[in-house]
């Protein structure tokens, strides 16, 4: 099979009315990226999409588009491309098409594959019956005046230690009511009835002093004696949500909980601009609690409720199955039949996609690259240096940064101090500006690793493109396949035995092997040029050494499907949704004849994999924002 570039040319979009790879060795253990190592779990960046950073850059670009006109298609004239990270080759042979890919956030669909390889889907929204639980309208017998005054209490912010609840109707029924209400809404309150002028009162108290707001804020879960003894402590649901990052839904979640964001887990980040349905589970807070927050929160669903006794761990799913739209294609029926059944018979290089590196002219590689070289200054350079066409309040920053050198002044000039670049300048401003190694570490440590594994996945894709171009989808002497836990070199008879999909490439590491053919000298090669040593990837901050990991070159995705669809309407919708079939809505139908054709395709992927590689597969277009938003910016107008 003909090997091709990525020279294509961008096909045209048309206007439209209505937007929207032989020595002796000694075999090693094989690493993947989330295992334990040295006693730490060293952890890919968290990727979403499934598993990719790429929704929240999507959705950026469109409110670059829609909300900033020019200013956003501006920045992106200096953003990247593929080719800039290494992307160059596809390997199937259709003639590549044009489409719109999320142009509707319901266009991108995501259902988690949990660690037992079932696909999770919302499909049930009924509470367990558990006796112990209070009845469904527990809040609501508390008014809004003794909910704020409960609060104050639970946060020792009431001065009178107590708050009395007078019980208007005085039947046990209402008392343990009352009583439920309070433990299961204030965590770390205690109750207990009291006569008071001759009426009963519940009053609500923490029953150990400051040690109970302690446990409120370290564990924010009901003391242990009013959690039942007969369910495990954990209450896993499935999370439906529109529109909304997966930490953004969590931080929300705990909120309206009153419970810390770490008491909720799950197994991996997903899409802001998509529909997504994963699993999470949360520590001691009942199943009817959380369905109660069906009434109360904006596109999110939680259902499927059961209890266990364990948490999610991140990177403990199997993968997820992605439904994707792509509107307004141009491809003929035969070419979209090509290039579908190409990505189901031979797959798709699996490169890292574009949105592991950034969208600005600065790319996360070339911050991660200086680490690994210990220059920080060209570190703190790089992230915090003006940028080509950037817009808003980190070009004031930035500016200041460049003028005075002073990161007090420049954090002045940011609004929100949250950002890796607010961070920085807090350290700075800390503990000096010779002091760059510990203001660096001010940044949260998931996001220091980000950089020097996109320099990981930088080095990775460019020697996959060099090594399907030397050799091209067969199996060669000297590369590297997977046995039992262990990387192992290909021999001349084992090649013949073995095809692309079986083979592995590393990403550079101090416990990996490298290819014996001339893609292996090719990492050497690569990492000289930059001022590294492969055999000395250890660095003296052991956050940052790095011990490698494999990857297979080509990935086959899995139940995959598609469907041309024809239609009129740009904003009819062509999934149908969980809460669609929960709410008895039938499927969407669609004319057999239309102005515009659409794709929908089905497949599912392993962690860690890029879904828009795969689509860039079918297109044959370039995935990066700059071109994306070249193109969306020729159809708007």
């Amino acid at each position: 099979m003909e090997v091709a570039e990525s020279t294509v040319p961008l096909p045209t979009r048309e206007k439209r009315s209505c937007p929207e790879e032989e020595t002796p060795y000694t075999p090693k253990r094989v690493r993947v990226e989330g295992e334990e190592i040295g006693g730490r779990e060293e952890k890919c960046p968290e990727n979403k999409e499934g598993e990719e950073e790429e929704p929240g850059e999507i959705e950026e670009l469109r409110n670059g588009v829609e909300e900033d006109g020019e200013s956003f298609a501006d920045m992106m004239k200096h953003g990247l491309m593929e080719r800039d990270v290494g992307i160059l080759k596809f390997i199937s042979d259709h003639k590549g098409f044009s489409g719109i890919l999320k142009e509707r956030y319901s266009d991108f669909v995501v259902h988690e594959i949990n660690k037992e390889g079932v696909t999770v889907y919302l499909d049930n929204l009924s509470v367990p019956v558990d006796t112990e639980d209070p009845p469904l309208d527990v809040s609501a017998v508390l008014t809004d005046q003794q909910k704020q005054q409960l609060e104050e209490l639970q946060h020792f912010k009431n001065k009178e230690g107590s708050v009395a609840i007078k019980v208007v109707d005085d039947t046990k029924e209402q008392r343990t009511l009352l009583h439920h209400a309070v433990k299961s809404l204030f965590p770390g309150l205690e109750t207990k009835t009291e006569e008071r002028e001759g009426l009963k009162h519940i009053v609500a108290y923490h029953a150990a002093g400051q040690m109970a707001l302690a446990e409120v804020r370290s564990a924010a879960a009901p003391r242990k004696h009013s959690w039942p003894k007969s369910r495990g402590s954990f209450c896993h649901c499935v999370l439906y949500k529109e529109n909304k990052d997966t930490m953004d839904a969590i931080n929300v979640l705990s909120k309206f909980l009153r419970v810390k964001p770490n008491l909720i887990s799950y197994m991996g980040t997903k899409d802001k601009r998509a529909i997504t349905v994963q699993e999470i589970a949360v520590l001691k807070i009942s199943a009817q609690r959380l369905s109660h927050l069906n009434k109360c929160l904006m596109n999110f669903k939680l259902g499927n409720f059961s209890y266990k006794k364990h948490p999610l761990k991140l990177g403990e799913l199997q993968g997820n199955h992605f439904t994707v739209v792509i509107r307004n294609i141009s491809g003929s029926d035969q070419q979209v039949e090509q290039a579908m059944t190409s990505l189901r018979d031979t797959g798709f290089i699996n490169y890292y996609g574009m949105q592991r590196f950034g969208t600005t002219a600065v790319p996360t590689y070339q911050v991660g690259r200086a680490i690994l070289q210990n220059s920080w200054k060209e570190v703190m350079d790089l992230i915090l240096k003006p940028r080509p066409g950037e817009k808003g309040y980190l070009v004031r920053c930035r500016e200041e940064w460049a003028r005075s050198q002073d990161p007090e002044a420049a954090l002045r000039k940011l609004p929100v101090k949250r950002c890796v670049e607010g961070q920085l300048l807090r350290g700075l401003a800390r503990h000096g500006k010779n002091n760059i190694v510990t203001a660096f570490g001010l940044i949260p440590r998931n996001n220091r690793l980000m950089y020097i594994h996109s320099y990981q996945s930088f080095v990775w894709n460019c020697m996959v493109s060099r090594r399907i171009e030397a050799f091209g989808l067969i199996a060669v002497p000297g590369d590297l396949v997977l046995r039992g836990g262990t990387a192992v070199l290909l021999s001349k008879a084992e090649a013949e035995s073995h095809s692309i999909h079986d083979i592995v490439m590393p990403l550079p590491g101090f416990d990996v092997i490298y290819p014996s053919h001339h893609i292996g000298e090719g990492y050497r090669e690569m990492l000289k040029a930059d001022g590294l040593d492969i055999d000395n990837m250890r660095h003296r901050i052991r956050d940052y050494s790095l011990s490698g990991a494999y990857r297979h070159v080509v990935l086959r995705p899995h139940n995959v499907s598609w469907q041309v669809i024809s239609y009129d309407d740009p904003r009819i919708p062509m999934v149908h949704t969980d809460i669609e079939k929960l709410q008895g809505k039938p499927p969407p139908v669609f004319p057999t004849e239309g102005q515009y054709r659409a794709l929908r395709m089905e497949f599912s992927l392993p962690p860690s994999t890029y879904a828009t590689m795969a689509i860039r597969e079918v297109l044959k277009m370039d995935t990066s924002i700059k071109t994306q938003t070249q193109l969306n910016t020729t159809w708007l107008n």
